[in-house]
């Protein structure tokens, strides 16, 4: 399968949020061992299929942690990630400030409550957050051209995938 559009999409974020993260430095917390946000999310059929070619590819496989409770996501060993460089792209935003559309059509805020602690925020602009909406539709227009190509007949541009069912195709 061809997961280069995605690929793509996904390195303009890192880029993004590498800067961010640069840009943010003295108020982000995260840092090797925090694991706060690592839970199973789901996530769109591009994405899963591309981590799980991935790392069928990859000499060494993810040690997948069954002790964690439900919620958790299975590939946090340690406080560590098991897939980091094939995480999917909400793993790649976490503690960022993040700017999105809420349900009354407002644009609503969202940080880790570990960030920004010392921070005024009235000071978020759009130069200084991440725009989550935008990379969210162009995720979801590449996941709907993907399921066409591929013809996923299980699946709807709609339908998202648990992480932990990476697991049993790797």
């Amino acid at each position: 399968m061809e997961f280069r559009a995605y690929k793509t999409l996904r390195n303009d974020i890192d880029t993004l949020s590498n800067k961010l993260e640069e840009q943010h430095k003295n108020h982000m917390m995260c840092k090797a061992g925090c694991d706060l946000c690592c839970m199973d999310y789901s996530i769109f059929p591009v994405e899963f299929y591309s981590i799980v070619e991935a790392l069928k590819k990859g000499e060494k496989k993810p040690v997948i942690n069954s002790n964690n409770d439900e919620s958790s996501c299975i590939f946090l060993n340690n406080h560590k990630c098991e897939i980091y460089e094939e995480r999917p792209i909400i793993c790649r935003t976490h503690g960022l400030p993040l700017l999105f559309m809420n349900e009354e059509n407002g644009w609503e805020l969202s940080a880790c409550e570990l960030n920004f602690t010392e921070f005024d925020m009235e000071e978020f602009s759009e130069e200084n957050t991440f725009p989550q909406d935008k990379f969210n539709s162009k995720l979801f227009l590449l996941n709907k051209e993907f399921i066409a190509k591929s013809k996923l007949t299980e699946y709807s541009e709609f339908d998202l995938i648990p992480i932990k069912e990476i697991a049993k195709h790797i």
